[in-house]
């Protein structure tokens, strides 16, 4: 037989189903197990900037100086022009992905400081634990992850 159990962790409200035991037990066992996970989430974001920092950080060193020009034959001055339009374009697009990914790993560091992480942004229910380990920068429930794809999709 299955119960939902529900318990606050830092003002979050975490309900689990499982299977009945008495409350007290599994509250107090369970709000254990959260708290460690909540702990290794947290942990995982903190790693996971430092790789996102150094990846930034290698993607500017990588890059050639600005006044820096390839002299090559009258020829091919077409074709060197366009390969360093495309690895800029290239470049650019990397960073903006990994900027972006900074931002999400901040923003859900910055839920942890205020104690919302595991909450939805937009319907402020908790989020799945599931998806929170798969993915711990997540900040929508799935309802409003389907719902933002597909308003997204729609337009």
């Amino acid at each position: 037989m299955l119960s939902k159990v529900a318990f606050k962790y830092n003002s979050l409200l975490v309900s689990i189903i499982k299977k009945k035991q008495p409350i007290a037990n599994l509250t107090g066992e369970r709000e254990e197990e959260v708290k460690t996970n909540f702990n290794l989430l947290r942990s995982h974001l903190e790693n996971e900037r430092e790789h996102l920092i150094e990846q930034l950080k290698q993607l500017e060193a990588d890059a050639p100086p600005k006044d820096e020009r390839r002299e090559g034959s009258p020829f091919g001055k077409r074709e060197e022009e366009a390969t360093e339009s495309f690895e800029l374009e290239k470049r650019l697009a990397l960073e903006k992905q990994t900027r972006d990914q900074m931002a999400a790993v901040e923003h859900a560091l910055a839920k942890f400081e205020k104690e919302t992480y595991g909450l939805c942004d937009v319907c402020g229910q908790p989020i799945d634990p599931a998806r929170l380990e798969a993915l711990p920068q997540a900040t929508l429930c799935l309802t409003c992850k389907a719902k933002q794809t597909k308003n997204a999709k729609g337009k």
